[in-house]
This record gives structure tokens, sequence and C-alpha cells, in this order.
């Protein structure tokens, strides 16, 4: 379900993934056709600068896009998709084999105790897949991963490399970079179409990076890129708690033309927060919005 206050919208229908690479905070991939649906149906180039999962980028699988991110952990493993995908399924395999080698919890420990002494995309690709309710968290005082380890076994590395050869098909037209959100965007020109997830001012403080994130500052590059010509839509803090409550952030007058709330189901976070109890009064729902 999506609520508009708009009516005059064009649909455009994309192939929705089969499949998901990494589980990540903020996960847009259930709902991620119903966001491309709103981009526009013809535009020169794609950029996405808080690439997170990458579930918009590869469900829209554009033929020519730049996907970056300033996390230098999550964006190795990008990196490495698009240059190397044996390498990927290798470093996944490599973990595995380990954890059914030496029992669950105490390799999955020894993974992450491996990567917070010296952050890499091999460990975080395999955290990221094992962790607890797939909420990958870091510590705000010292940057380190503090997820426990998952209920549940990783899936199989046969099983991961199918996913590898889905992924690197959608997006290998992709540039992949670590760039600061700013650097991302000042490449953008007349005709690029450009989609933001930043981090949640209300629901992703555990995110790295987003302490210091300033969503003012996020709008005044938005408004460059749209005084140079360039298409923009946001993701941002919408409703939650079935609508009982708004998260409030001033948006400035006559950046956007289009408001759109996507459903975005359950929340992982309260999922991973409130284990066992009840999530009827946690749907939330996204603000989509559209600068044309």
């Amino acid at each position: 379900m999506q609520l508009t206050l708009f009516k005059d919208l064009s649909i455009n229908t994309v192939s929705p993934l089969k499949t998901q690479l990494l589980k990540w905070i903020g996960n847009k991939q259930r709902f991620a056709p119903e966001i491309v649906s709103y981009f526009p149906s013809s535009y020169k180039r794609y950029l996405e600068p808080f690439l997170g999962s990458g579930a918009v980028l590869a469900t829209l699988s554009p033929n020519n896009a730049i996907g970056s991110d300033i996390f230098k952990p999550l964006m190795k493993i990008w990196m490495t998709l698009g240059s190397s995908p044996d390498t990927l399924v290798q470093w996944y395999k490599e973990r595995f084999d380990f954890m059914m080698s030496n029992g669950k919890v105490k390799a999955y420990e020894k993974i992450k105790s491996c990567y917070n002494s010296a952050p890499n995309g091999a460990d975080l690709l395999f955290l990221a897949r094992s962790c607890y309710g797939g909420v990958v968290r870091f510590r705000q005082n010292d940057g380190h991963m503090s997820t426990p380890c998952g209920i549940h076994n990783p899936i199989s590395p046969d099983s991961f490399k199918k996913r590898v050869i889905e992924w690197y098909q959608r997006t290998k037209n992709t540039t992949f970079l670590i760039l600061d959100y700013k650097d991302a965007l000042s490449m953008a020109k007349s005709g690029d179409m450009i989609y933001c997830d930043p981090p949640y001012l209300h629901s992703q403080s555990i995110l790295y990076g987003s302490q210091s994130f300033k969503i003012k500052e996020l709008f005044l590059e938005i408004d460059k890129c749209k005084r140079k010509g360039a298409f923009i839509a946001l993701s941002i803090d919408g409703k939650k708690r079935s609508g009982s409550y708004h998260c409030e952030v001033s948006i400035p007058k006559g950046l956007f033309k289009r408001e759109i709330f996507v459903n975005c189901g359950r929340s992982m976070l309260k999922r991973f927060q409130m284990e066992n109890r009840t999530l009827e009064n946690e749907v939330v729902f996204d603000r989509l919005l559209l600068t044309y």
C-alpha cells in the first residue's frame, strides 16, 4: 500500500530481485520496485551516494551508474562484486567453512573480533549475513560492530554463489566508488537520476557515521543538483507505529514537488530490539520525496 499527495504519477515497472546479497539496516529490497516505479522513464546516468545494501540499484539495474558510500569495508564488498565476483564467493566460503568446523558462535565471535581489529570487506560480508536479525550495528565510541551471532545458520556457499551471480548481472554497468556523499553528488549533471537513502534521524543512530550526518547539509546538496537539472529522489523518515507517530523533518519549501508514503512493513530494527514481542504496532512508512 502507498499513499500519495499527487494523482498524476507515471509508473515504471521493473523485475524484482530474486535474492538478497547483504542484510543491512534500512534495506529497501522488498519495496525497491515501488520506489523505482517513480523514477523518470528516461535519464542519462544513475547515482546512488548512500549505497548500503544496494537493493534499489540492483532492482533498477541501470545501464550507466555510480554506486558509492563513504564506508570502506562496505564498498570493498561492492567493488569486489564488480571486479571479481569469484573472490566474493571465496571470501564467504572460507568463513562459512571456518564456522562449520569451529562452532557457530565461537567462529562468529572470532570473525567479528578480526573485523573489529582491522575492518575489512571480507569479514563484514560474512558477518552481515550471519549476525542476529540482520542488524549490522556499530558502537559510537569505537566504531566496532557489536551485533551478536544469529540464531539460524547462514546460507550455504552454493546458495550465496547463486546470489552473487544474480547481483553481478544486475550491477555490471555500475562503477563503485568510496566517496563522501557530497563528493558523489558533485559529479551529478543535467539529466542524471539520483536516489538518496541516508541514515534516518529517528531509527538508524547505530549506523556507521550516522551520528555526524546532518540532513540540512544534504538538502543543500540536493538543491545544487536540482539546479544543475538532475532528478532527485530522497527516502526519509516517515510514519511509524501504525501512523500514530510522525517523524518531523523540516523540508525546505519548494525543494521537492512530490511526496509519497511507502509502506515498509515491520521495522527490522524493532524486530531486533523487541525480540519475541509483538510488532503489530511497529509498521513503518517511509517518505519518498521527488524533485520532479
